[in-house]
């Protein structure tokens, strides 16, 4: 049924009241799904029917038994206070001459729901509720029914229903509602018409289905159903058996060594000293003996590949029990594929991973947490225009990341903002961290990339440029307490270092325990300086000269401050991390002259490594990219095909069927870590699609299509196509003994630079294009050795000295309760000058004094913890 949007959501929705249950709110997590009816009569045959309706909540409308539409999880998640989405609905066909009865069944979705890490409820309100229309055109006129007070409304078959925590349902209450009227919702939100929109993103409907690879019964008598597959959605399932049957179904990514499905790693801690949070997932059904019934629950999603079935007595058949994935139905527009098997599956599983992952936002992953992280998308975006037409998608996010913006230009960390702690156990907000905020400006730059449509430019303007003022404002206001405590005095250029405020860092950098503590500024700074130029660029696109220079200048000044502070003469970095020099490389901040410098040194610390990577979650999508842009290919495919932790194929060697979060998802003993399903780590892809297919665009939107392969001798062959505005752009090279045969094809109008290994470069217009060449002799290059057993073989530092400590037990006491006493904070005061008092610091309360100094190690001077351990000894 399309969405027929022939007026304004509100002119649709005129004389229509917000109705709800006067029902006392339940607890979170064990709220029941309302059901609102309306009978009404249609006099003759009706020309044209049509449904309007929101909700908040997530809504499901029937029309005489028949359920309206296929859109799943309606009306989808924004942030409510500022947007709400309107669904519109052509019911012709299934209005009735005569008797009609509409329902709508109603559940808290993200409005109310216990979302995000947090399992927070009520994050938008404490009562769900829905508005509708239904306009009647016959040959008498047009006649409207709307929510009023006629309603009624009560509590059907769904008891429970929660999007994280699950759905309940006891068949045997259909048909058995109890009625009663509604009531007139009182949300002052309610009254805000100006935040009605119609849905500008493709819905959410269920797409591919996936039937059991094998069921097996443990002694326990549970069912392990495994689909083979990880995924996003709910399982469809037929065999209930008889009245009375209660089936339960846990849902999960992994299986332990017993061949039970674990949940286990899976359960998250919101802050140090917290319990976890069990990730629910779990969803149950209660049988009424009817073999024509079936179990499909609609108001909640799991991200899982094995469901446990309990209570159920018969064996389940393949055909009694199918899995929907489902997600955003974007239009797919890119493909690569390769002679490497496992550079295929790699591909597959990131696709797979950020598939399951477009449910209605892009959320880190489908289980425990589900919440739009502004960090993994802005790192994702640019592969993600290459798989599938995200102009809808990714605009819709975009206005929540706008409606969620703080008054001082601070960027949310998920988005929508919900499922947040309104007064956490720990008081600071994660908020506005860089490579997180920055998705305010490298989101709308990617989307101008890959479509050249410059609206999306001047749509976010505003909000990039208030992200840039506040990172700016930020830099210019305060300084790291390290930085203090080695010169009182600040240097000119240290206005222009972002070293204060939180930030996740490079975050699950192989190796490194994160310190929230540390010094941000070679990470924030750099994230600045290229956010600036991001919005300088996009004020040139859309004419506005006097932003474009200012946004310029700053950009030019923070630049110059990162090389200042961390940039050496010989191209070498202070922090001399991979992920700091791809980033420094990928952002242009190291000049010209020290590129290829610094890029050796890259190289060095890669090889030196054992060729494995060492980036963390920001940098390792850029991190081969930078490798073939200064001349390394050899080296971004030496680490594309290490099969040792950390790499990408140790994923699949280990059975991944989407991108996990950590390098370590399944460990070398088969046990799960940590989500199985992050697509971060999957932007690897870039490289697959822009240097092993090797089409980028010249210009954005590919009117001009740079085709660029950089060849391997352990591929015989690779190809990608993408579907552009213009038409489709493909490449496909191949071995043919000693030479290689490229293949092209550019859309008519679309200009492509073809740069052949061989050093020729061509220019062509549309059509098939065709050359062969010889690739030229690699140059000869030692690599650098593998330091890696020398420095595990160094001898241990010498322990400090033995300290006889007092009343203070520094395994024990927490930092909170040092900073709390008056004799040990002055002790942190003298010793440290204003690291008691740095928003970092409180995420290190709850913890005890020794792991915390622990933690801080590389951050704060050891003789300055020495001291500290010295003095708090003596208390």
């Amino acid at each position: 049924m399309p969405l027929l949007q022939k007026t304004s959501p509100a002119a649709a929705l005129a004389g229509a009241t917000w109705i709800t249950t006067p029902e006392a709110t339940p607890a979170a997590g064990q709220r029941p799904a309302y059901e609102f009816r309306r009978t009404f009569t249609v006099a003759g045959a009706a020309r044209s029917v049509t449904l309007t309706v929101t909700a908040h909540g997530v809504y499901e409308a029937f029309l005489n038994g028949q359920r309206v539409g296929d859109f799943e999880l309606t009306p989808g998640i924004t942030s409510y206070r500022k947007t709400l989405q309107v669904q519109q609905y052509d019911l012709t066909a299934s209005t009735l001459e005569g008797d009609n009865e509409l329902l709508i069944v109603l559940s808290d979705g993200w409005f109310r729901g216990r979302v995000g890490a947090h399992r927070v409820p009520d994050s938008f309100g404490t009562h769900t509720a829905v508005v509708a229309a239904l306009s009647i055109e016959a040959m008498e006129g047009v006649t409207t029914v709307v929510t009023d007070g006629t309603w009624e409304t009560g509590v059907g078959a769904i008891i429970q229903a929660d999007l994280m925590d699950g759905q309940t349902i006891d068949l045997r209450r259909l048909g058995a509602t109890e009625w009663q009227p509604v009531v007139a919702a009182e949300d002052p939100l309610t009254r805000d018409e100006g935040r009605l929109v119609w849905s500008v993103a493709p819905p959410v409907r269920k797409a591919e289905s996936f039937t059991p690879a094998s069921i097996a019964r443990l002694p326990s008598g549970r069912q392990i159903v495994d689909f083979g597959q990880i995924l996003n959605g709910w399982v469809r399932l037929s065999r209930l058996g008889p009245t009375g049957t209660t089936v339960h179904l846990a849902h999960g990514e992994a299986l332990d060594h017993d061949g039970d499905l674990t949940l286990r790693h899976l359960d998250i801690t919101v802050a140090p000293g917290l319990p976890k949070l069990p990730v629910g997932q779990r969803d149950t059904v209660i049988s009424r003996g009817e073999r024509t019934d079936v179990f499909e629950p609609r108001h909640t999603s799991h991200g899982f590949r094995y469901v446990a079935v309990d209570g159920l007595e018969e064996d389940l058949t393949a055909e009694d029990i199918t899995a929907h994935q489902v997600r955003s139905d974007l239009r797919h527009t890119g493909t690569f594929s390769c002679s490497d098997p496992r550079l295929n599956e790699l591909h597959r599983i990131a696709v797979a991973s950020w598939r399951a992952n477009t449910l209605d936002i892009p959320t880190d992953c489908p289980q425990r947490e589900r919440w739009g992280y502004t960090g993994d998308f802005q790192i994702f975006a640019r592969s993600a225009a290459f798989l599938d037409d995200i102009t809808g998608f990714a605009g819709k996010w975009l206005t929540s990341l706008a409606d969620d913006q703080h008054a001082d230009g601070k960027i949310t960390n998920v988005a929508p903002d919900c499922g947040i702690e309104t007064d956490p156990v720990i008081s600071i907000s994660f908020d506005g961290s860089a490579g997180w905020g920055d998705a305010a400006t490298i989101v709308p730059s990617e989307l101008y990339r890959a479509y050249g449509d410059p609206s999306i430019l001047t749509e976010t303007a505003a909000m990039m440029r208030r992200w840039v003022d506040y990172a700016a404002d930020a830099a210019a206001d305060g300084r790291h307490p390290a930085r203090i405590a080695a010169d009182p005095e600040p240097a000119p250029h240290e206005r222009y270092l972002w070293d204060t405020g939180w930030h996740w860092g490079e975050w699950l950098e192989p190796g490194v325990s994160f310190n929230p503590q540390g010094d941000p500024a070679i990470v924030a700074t750099a994230y600045l300086a290229h956010s600036a130029q991001l919005t300088a660029d996009a004020a040139r696109v859309i004419g506005d000269g006097a932003a474009a220079e200012n946004y310029a200048r700053l950009a030019g000044n923070v630049i110059d401050a990162w090389r200042t502070e961390f940039l050496h003469p010989d191209g070498t970095l202070a922090v001399p991390t991979q992920a700091n020099y791809a980033r420094g490389l990928a952002f242009r901040l190291i000049p010209a002259e020290l590129t290829a410098a610094a890029a050796d040194h890259l190289v060095r610390l890669i090889e030196e490594n054992g060729t494995r990577l060492g980036t963390g979650f920001l940098s390792t999508g850029m991190l081969l990219p930078v490798l073939a842009e200064h001349g390394y290919a050899d080296v971004a495919y030496n680490l594309l095909f290490q099969s040792d932790e950390p790499g990408w194929l140790v994923m699949l060697d280990r059975g991944a069927t989407t991108v996990w979060e950590s390098w370590s998802g399944i460990d070398a003993e088969g046990n799960p870590h940590e989500s199985l399903n992050h697509y971060s780590k999957g932007a690897v892809i870039t490289f697959l699609h822009e240097y092993i297919a090797g089409i980028s665009p010249a210009e954005p939107g590919y009117t001009k299509v740079d085709i660029r392969p950089h060849l391997d001798e352990r591929l015989t062959w690779a190809e990608g196509s993408l579907e552009t505005r213009h038409g489709t752009v493909s490449s496909r090279w191949q071995r043919e003994g000693e030479k290689f045969v490229l293949t092209i094809e550019i859309p008519d109008g679309v200009t492509g630079i073809v740069h052949l290994a061989d050093g020729e470069t061509h220019e062509v217009t549309g059509g098939r294009s065709t050359w062969t060449f010889a690739a030229p002799a690699s140059a000869a290059r030692t690599p650098y050795p593998d330091l890696r057993a020398s420095r595990d073989a160094a001898p241990a530092a010498s322990p400090e000295e033995s300290l006889d400590w007092g009343r203070i037990d520094p395994d024990v006491t927490t930092l909170g309760e040092l900073l709390e006493e008056p004799a040990s904070r002055r002790v942190f005061d003298q010793v440290m000058p204003g690291v008691a008092d740095s928003p970092m610091i409180a995420m290190a309360r709850p913890i005890p004094l020794n792991t915390v100094l622990e933690m801080a190690a590389g951050s704060i001077p050891p003789e300055h913890v020495r001291e500290l351990r010295r003095r708090l000894s003596k208390l």
